[in-house]
């Protein structure tokens, strides 16, 4: 089971900044590598650990949190992106900046977070369905414009992780309205095995 984040792991502000700096940047470079972009709008951001307690980190910063009641809110709505082992967890975004883009794409892409697969292998791949992450998709899926961001997750089988670590894998997007599809850099796949080995 992954190790979730506790009040003991956000530190307060005044320690945060000191570790800031090394902290973040740490974690950005990590983020580089788990950035996937999909075709020139849909980007894929790898979750883990580290990501998710920046996240925390720099949103009781931004708003000044101060008791233990706020960040444990932090805790319960971003703990569950820490993928468990034989999991990969992922931030969807739709990168749209316009107002005329996002008025024509929303209501096209409806679904598409339920439309993201890993192909694992060539040949026949192993294809393996995006699920959304049950909690952020009550508050996010319209049935008429879908959002900028959706939280969604892979559950491989073990054989799958053996596969996943030796074979190419593509992530895709398969949408009536969106299809486009790109091959994981080997970095990023030694990245993403962390995750599945539970490292």
């Amino acid at each position: 089971m992954a190790e979730k984040l506790t009040l003991a792991d956000i530190v307060d502000l005044r320690a945060y900044e000191r570790e800031r700096e090394e902290f973040r940047g740490r974690v950005m470079d990590e983020k580089r590598v788990r950035r996937v972009a999909v075709g020139p709008i849909v980007t894929l951001v790898f979750e883990n650990r580290d990501t998710v307690r920046l996240q925390i980190q720099e949103m009781a910063r931004a708003e000044r949190m101060l008791r233990d009641e706020q960040i444990q809110t932090e805790l319960d709505i971003y703990n569950p992106l820490i993928p468990e082992q034989n999991e990969l967890s992922a931030t969807l975004f739709v990168e749209l900046t316009s107002k005329d883009d996002l008025v024509e794409w929303l209501p096209k892409l409806v679904g598409i977070e339920r439309s993201v697969e890993l192909r694992i292998g060539s040949g026949t791949p192993d294809v393996v369905a995006c699920t959304p992450e049950e909690a952020h998709a009550a508050q996010l899926t319209r049935d008429e414009m879908t959002a900028t961001v959706h939280y969604v997750r892979f559950r491989l089988t073990p054989d799958q992780v053996e596969r996943f670590g030796s074979e190419p894998v593509e992530l895709a997007v398969a949408h009536p309205a969106y299809s486009d599809r790109t091959i994981l850099s080997d970095v990023t796949k030694r990245s993403l095995e962390r995750d599945l080995r539970g490292i």
